[in-house]
């Protein structure tokens, strides 16, 4: 079994929570260290895909409002460059040198902003499937979009928001200029409650819907960063916003996109109700770090 150890470490507006599996010594053994995140996802979505890397330190953590972080500014809304300057904080923590970084869906674009101000600070990144409308051709309709989901949690509470979000996450294709004549999702087809709790405090609809989808990479930062960038995306996920954002990506730093199996969440073995392919997954993530060694 695994120790695990837990550490607090206090950054700008909020304490933080991270978690090493392993050794922190284990850069002396030498292997990098492997940091993995998401976001709004905490420490827990990755308690599948750690146990798959055995091999090494592992680190994951809870961002900052979620979990055990606690924000400490009162803040509503995060950005990406706030996230990022908390995983430098973490990483820095660790005393271990350059990490690798495993980053999924919003923690691979707080990522990509931590890879753009700090390169030194990764060795290799695997970005897989930042859900950044910035980048889309048709990133004034996806932008408006993602906006709408913030608007209605706020109007309306958390089932109409997340309906229309699950609707804007597995749509294929581009978002049309006139996406708001299209009716909106029932709550109730998702199994989501119809009745609003007044609660606002969803790290995904409130805190990080805005500041994560309308964030812009820096793509001179990345491809002059010492930082070695794998784009990645699932199998599955072709059309949809996250994978097609991936793809922009790529192609603007001037790399290939890598596919992973399965689909967004395809690293999950069940944590949330979610099933991806967990092993195939980490030995295509266990391929693509090790190809750099």
């Amino acid at each position: 079994m695994v120790d695990v150890e837990t550490r607090t470490i206090e950054a700008v507006g909020a304490t933080l929570r991270y978690d090493i599996r392993g050794s922190a010594d284990g850069a002396a053994a030498g292997r990098t260290p492997l940091f993995m995140i998401g976001s709004p996802m905490d420490a827990t979505g990755f308690a599948t895909l750690a146990s798959h890397f055995t091999d090494r330190v592992v680190v994951t953590y809870d961002p900052r409002g979620v979990g055990r972080s606690d924000r400490t500014d009162g803040a509503t809304e995060s950005t990406p460059e706030e996230h990022a300057d908390d995983l430098r904080r973490v990483i820095e923590a660790l005393g271990a040198g350059p990490v690798d970084l495993f980053a999924s869906s919003g923690g691979a674009v707080n990522a990509l902003a931590l890879v753009a101000a700090h390169g030194d600070l990764v060795r290799t990144l695997v970005a897989h499937e930042p859900p950044t409308a910035q980048v889309l051709p048709d990133r004034e309709a996806a932008l408006e979009v993602c906006a709408d989901v913030h608007a209605t949690y706020l109007r309306e509470g958390m089932g109409p928001a997340m309906a229309k979000f699950f609707a804007v996450a597995s749509r294929k294709g581009p978002f049309p200029a006139n996406w708001a004549d299209e009716p909106a999702p029932s709550p109730a087809d998702f199994g989501l409650p119809t009745e609003d709790d007044g609660s606002r405090d969803d790290p995904l609809l409130g805190q990080n819907m805005r500041g994560c989808t309308s964030y812009r990479p820096d793509i001179d930062a990345l491809r002059a960063a010492p930082t070695r960038i794998v784009i990645a995306a699932g199998e599955e996920s072709e059309g949809e916003f996250p994978a097609r954002a991936a793809a922009e990506i790529a192609t603007g730093i001037g790399t290939e996109l890598t596919r992973f199996p399965s689909h967004h969440g395809g690293f999950l073995g069940g944590e949330f109700g979610q099933q991806g392919a967990p092993a195939d997954f980490a030995k295509t993530l266990h391929e693509v770090l090790d190809s750099d060694r």
